[in-house]
């Protein structure tokens, strides 16, 4: 399955494996506020119809959302486990996805050659995604064959075989995975900027590990922490399908409620705090440079989010347009905005000139902070916007990632259903504020070529 850290769609591919928005450090796809008189948002009545779809009950600790989509013929259910970077140290990093990982391979009823017949006769996926802020244990399911995959899917949640042969399999895959990082010029380059955004912060102990730290791992030390990390006061269960709640509560309780309710209480990581311009460039012998800074983002649970959302958007397209289409100097220059609890933007490009390329980038920057957007860009990003959100919410899958996301770090799920709401209310006054209170001090991180490199145009002090 693909990572996720801070960085963009190209970079990551946005999506995990379990196809769920909410593991990800998400690019914005583009948004705004049209006119007063011509709002591009859904009405308070539609808001209100997505939440009463949403039936909210706990059992024994363990939170339940299940959303009913009428005449839907998959069912799609995530079990999320709260802490991700927290969870572990330098020395144990990893752990959690090795564990994951080696848990949908065979359970104690379900063998591993059992298992793949059994989901590849019924058609169900049972896949799993982790972020700095969580992880998930996912199902995928037609309507029909749900009570069968809900069987497969909870003996891997409580009870996976952990196989020595499977485990060893699984650990030398995730070991040469790591490695390659360094042979692959933009992972190498979301490894480096990691290292420079996250230094003295829980982020910096990615949940994927680093070769040294999984290399370390034991089969007792994954059996350890799941047996830990299996409790309902850290778990979140989201099912979206047409599919009867009070079924599901059954299910919960013949299942997940046997779990022990432990204390645990989660808590947000500090955010991050960037107090001076920096750029640090890695020498690598490469047909052009690659380039990547972030400035520091408000998180999902903060007001800011929706101007700084659009902010991105409105930035994303006019580097696109300077950088691409009217000088020509980068296939694919991209700013994007993440979705963790302590947030990053930022901008990206490929460039054999990548001084004059960053130079047009900070320049939009720049204008973003000193020029207020007109009417009409606001009312084309929102259209795009719009477009963008209600194509990315046809799936149950994404649906539920939805309500996870702002469950574990929005505030509450009830705040997806005003999402688009809150954008409508966003003005131009806004846009430019956000702009100028995060668009700043950005942390370069350059790989490529240091002669080519001036570091005094990536920190704004070249003249011309």
């Amino acid at each position: 399955m693909k990572r996720v850290g801070f960085a963009h769609k190209r970079r990551e591919g946005i999506a995990l494996v379990l196809s769920f928005l909410v593991l990800t450090l998400l690019p914005v796809a583009g948004g705004a506020q049209q006119s007063t008189s011509t709002r591009a948002t859904p009405s308070a009545r539609t808001a209100a119809e997505a939440v009463r779809l949403v039936t909210e009950f706990e059992v024994n600790g363990l939170k339940v959302l299940v959303k009913r989509r009428e005449g839907s013929q998959t069912v799609v259910a995530g079990l999320f486990m709260r802490g991700g970077a927290s969870n572990v140290s330098a020395e144990n990093a990893g752990v959690e996805a090795l564990m994951l990982d080696v848990a949908t391979e065979a359970t104690s009823s379900f063998p591993r050659e059992r298992m793949r017949r059994e989901l590849s006769r019924i058609g169900t996926g049972i896949s799993y995604g982790i972020n700095y802020d969580y992880s998930a244990l996912t199902l995928a399911s037609t309507r029909r064959h749900f009570d069968r995959s809900w069987e497969i899917f909870t003996d891997a949640a409580l009870h996976p075989s952990f196989a020595p042969d499977d485990f060893a399999r699984v650990k030398n895959r995730i070991v040469i995975g790591l490695s390659g990082d360094q042979d692959v010029p933009d992972s190498y380059l979301q490894v480096l900027q990691s290292r420079i955004a996250y230094k003295g912060h829980p982020y910096l102990n990615s949940p994927h590990g680093t070769v040294d730290s999984v290399t370390r791992l034991t089969i007792d030390d994954v059996k350890k922490f799941h047996q830990n990390l299996l409790q309902t006061s850290r778990l979140l269960l989201v099912v979206v399908g047409d599919i009867d709640p009070q079924q599901i509560r059954r299910k919960v309780e013949a299942s997940f409620a046997k779990l022990p309710r432990g204390n645990y209480s989660p808590s947000a990581p500090p955010q991050l705090v960037f107090n001076a311009q920096t750029v640090e460039v890695t020498s690598r012998s490469l047909p052009t440079n690659y380039v990547s800074g972030v400035f520091t983002a408000p998180p999902l649970s903060v007001p800011d989010i929706y101007p700084m959302r659009i902010a991105s958007s409105i930035l994303q397209g006019r580097v696109f347009t300077e950088v691409r289409v009217r000088r020509n100097l980068s296939y694919a220059p991209d700013a994007f905005l993440g979705s963790q609890a302590a947030n990053l933007g930022g901008i990206y490009v490929t460039a054999v000139d990548a001084n004059q390329a960053v130079r047009v980038m900070l320049e939009e920057v720049a204008r973003l902070q000193n020029e207020q957007v007109s009417s009409e860009e606001l009312q084309a990003t929102a259209q795009l916007f719009l477009t963008k959100h209600y194509l990315g919410q046809e799936t149950n899958a994404a649906q539920a990632g939805d309500l996870a996301q702002y469950e574990l770090l929005g505030g509450g799920w009830r705040n997806s259903a005003v999402f688009l709401e809150r954008l409508g209310a966003v003005t131009p006054a806004d846009v430019k504020r956000v702009a100028n209170t995060y668009m700043r001090n950005i942390r370069f991180v350059v790989l490529g070529n240091p002669q080519s490199v001036d570091v005094r145009v990536f920190t704004g002090q070249a003249g011309g």
